[in-house]
């Protein structure tokens, strides 16, 4: 499967890696890392990661990092579309703005 990146998430990841450098440039490295390779576990185990309420999203867990990773499977594209990352201590996501 390919990976897409949402708008939304490409946001996400950015801000994520602009709050972490200005803290530990070497602590954004090792979170953004961490964020891909959970983005690759779901590429090669696209069911693996448990859904959620917003219907056809699933939310794989960064858990060192305390991440969550929102994506749906595009099954007509044979594609991951990563829909938004954020971090456990915010507020649950509904799926909307």
């Amino acid at each position: 499967m390919i990976v897409r990146y949402s708008p939304r998430a490409t946001r996400d990841l950015e801000a994520i890696r602009e709050y972490l450098e200005k803290r530990s440039p070497r602590g954004a490295f090792n979170a953004l890392t961490a964020i891909y390779a959970a983005v690759e576990f779901v590429r090669r185990h696209p069911v693996a990661a448990q859904l959620t309420n917003v219907p056809e999203v699933r939310a794989k867990i960064v858990h060192r990092y305390r991440f969550k990773i929102f994506y749906r499977i595009v099954e007509t594209d044979n594609a991951i579309e990563i829909v938004h990352v954020r971090h456990t201590s915010r507020r649950a996501w509904s799926g909307g703005d």
